[in-house]
């Protein structure tokens, strides 16, 4: 565990290097699900340099990544049904090489990679780093999370009055509907509601207290594995938006302190996001 967790910290290193030096300075390469998914050279170059600094330590590690897939949900649903019945004994290396595109081609410092570790299905080791703050968020399974090196929790708010909650603005059609749905009648109840379009930052952000919780619609794995343990080993809540577990096969995610989740969940039912 060790082993992995350092060259899941030098490979996200590597790759917000590479962050940093182009952010605002990359041309938008192509379009992905539709004219809203960006993509740059600096994506694919991210992920090649984390999967050689992993295949250099662990040659015979399973590699997913973002850009190894094409667009859509159900291309990566089936992307990940398919390497996790290849590898359900061997390590699954899940990383998104750029999370927050869009904030990387306009020059917002709210872009990182995430990269995660799972074995038999279970995320064992997640890190996540911000270049622009020199930020490190790392959590392994059992041992809790930290920043860079300090012990982290969530935040103890209690009363979803209290509660900063984040949320995506996501480019699919149905997802960005159920966003707008739900802010009627979330947004009234909590202390305020912040999009910061990367999902790793939010679910960082949840695991060491600056938000309270934070939901989406529709992500991948790649998305949520890394910062999921990090809420987790940082004594947060994690499950689908109807109440259930956490697993790599989740979409639609609720992330919180776990003092508000219900509170939260009830709320997005109200609002109908199913």
């Amino acid at each position: 565990m060790t082993a992995l967790l350092a060259v899941a910290e030098r490979a996200a290193r590597q790759a917000g290097q590479l962050i940093r030096d182009h952010a605002g300075g990359a041309a938008i390469s192509d379009t992905k699900a539709n004219s809203k998914d960006l993509l740059t050279r600096i994506d694919s170059l991210c992920e090649h340099r984390i999967r050689e600094t992993v295949t250099a330590a662990f040659p015979t590690h399973t590699f997913l990544g973002e850009e190894m897939v094409a667009p859509g949900r159900e291309a990566s649903a089936a992307a990940l049904d398919e390497i996790l019945a290849q590898s359900h004994d061997t390590y699954l290396w899940i990383v998104d090489p750029i999370d927050g595109t869009s904030n990387f081609v306009h020059g917002m410092p709210l872009c990182m990679p995430s990269v995660a570790v799972a074995y038999r299905g279970a995320v064992i080791i997640g890190v996540i780093y911000d270049p622009h703050r020199d930020e490190l968020f790392t959590a392994q399974q059992g041992h809790g999370a930290t920043l860079n090196g300090v012990p982290i929790t969530v935040g103890t708010q209690a009363d979803l009055g209290e509660a900063i909650v984040a949320m995506g603005s996501p480019p699919a059609p149905t997802s960005l509907a159920m966003s707008l749905r739900a802010l009627p009648i979330l947004m009234p109840q909590v202390r305020t509601i912040r999009m910061l379009g990367s999902a790793a930052l939010m679910l960082a952000w949840v695991a060491n207290g600056r938000l309270t919780a934070y939901w989406e619609y529709d992500l991948s794995c790649w998305d949520l594995a890394a910062g999921v343990l990090l809420i987790q080993e940082a004594g947060g809540t994690v499950t689908d938006l109807t109440g259930r577990p956490y697993t790599l096969r989740t979409r639609k995610l609720c992330a919180s302190n776990g003092p508000i989740h219900a509170a939260v969940l009830d709320s997005l039912a109200a609002a109908e996001v199913v």
